[in-house]
């Protein structure tokens, strides 16, 4: 076998090794030793900390409050519109109607649609959707206030937070 010295000199190339392909579960190496020519990443030690809430802004709370209490007042409203028209397509109030009517009425024909028309139902779901977020709203910031006094007392809520 000729060596790469001989090699030179005979006009030969010396034999190499072939490359590793990419992603290769095996680390390259320098030529000195087995040390890796990257290093892995340290491990970072989890981070805790220990936090108590001793106080919630009060205008805070009532603002999240009155915010998810209108959203909720939106959806009554638009469910109460939606179930009025579902039995209107089904004719449930036709078969009230037959069925008042089957239980012996005074010879008056009650109609249930003309008590519970659409509009009504949609007066009556947004007069109780105010009146909902004007009181959630209230319970609310008193909720926050009270809070604050047990807080005073026993110390507030004790929360560990980590760092991922």
């Amino acid at each position: 076998m000729s060596t790469p010295a001989n090699a030179s000199k005979s006009g030969a190339r010396p034999k190499t090794r072939a490359a590793k392909p990419r992603g290769s579960a095996q680390r390259s190496t320098t030529g000195r030793g087995n040390k890796p020519l990257v290093r892995p990443a340290p491990r970072s030690k989890v981070r805790r900390a220990r936090l108590v809430v001793a106080k919630v802004d009060t205008f805070s709370v009532a603002k999240l409050v009155f915010l998810l209490s209108v959203a909720v007042g939106i959806v009554f409203v638009v469910t109460s519109v939606v179930l009025w028209l579902a039995m209107q397509a089904t004719g449930a109030f036709q078969g009230i109607n037959d069925m008042l009517t089957m239980l012996g009425t005074t010879g008056n024909q009650i109609d249930v649609s003309e008590f519970l028309s659409l509009g009504q139902i949609a007066l009556y779901t947004t007069i109780l959707a105010v009146i909902n977020v004007v009181l959630f709203t209230l319970l609310g910031a008193l909720a926050a206030m009270l809070y604050n006094v047990a807080a005073k007392l026993v110390g507030g809520i004790s929360l560990t937070l980590t760092d991922d």
